[in-house]
């Protein structure tokens, strides 16, 4: 995915069913996260829902997507008092679109996993901004300041 591509036409399912992605609404921020009730993926999850007031005020609609089933999501959002939606890719397609289904590497060890990433997506559905390998610690601020600048 590069600056100015389309949403991909994938389905994504929510908690109440499946979901177009480009369907959720406009500006959209999609991130990628490896695991539920990980250290990294809780800390990202807490740090969007921290900011949720902010982002729905500049208008953007936030989903977290991972591989993990909707009941793993949903013992997720209870456990941390998270309020940003979370969708599952059970296929792997959505991850596939995104190209976030990468090899990676742990202790010597490798294997095929998501890599953790952010996609902003305007008002008319196309690409702004992407984040690669993401570092959780002040990256769901940089992508504020992102969505931010879309009103200018």
């Amino acid at each position: 995915m590069v600056e100015g591509d389309e949403i991909p036409d994938v389905t994504v399912l929510m908690a109440d069913g499946p979901m177009p992605l480009a369907e959720l609404g406009l500006p959209l921020v999609v991130y990628f996260y490896p695991k539920d009730d990980t250290a990294g993926c809780t800390r990202e999850g807490q740090d969007f829902t921290a900011l949720a007031p902010a982002f729905a005020e500049a208008g953007a609609v936030v989903v977290g997507i991972s591989k993990d089933s909707p009941e793993a999501h949903a013992k997720f959002t209870a456990k941390h008092a998270l309020s940003v939606a979370l969708a599952t890719d059970p296929d792997g397609s959505v991850c596939e679109a995104f190209g976030v289904w990468v090899e990676k590497a742990m202790y010597g060890r490798k294997y095929l996993g998501i890599e953790r990433a952010t996609f902003l997506f305007g008002a008319d559905g196309k690409l702004v901004t992407a984040w690669r390998k993401v570092r959780v610690p002040g990256h769901v601020d940089a992508v504020l300041a992102a969505v931010g600048t879309l009103r200018s």
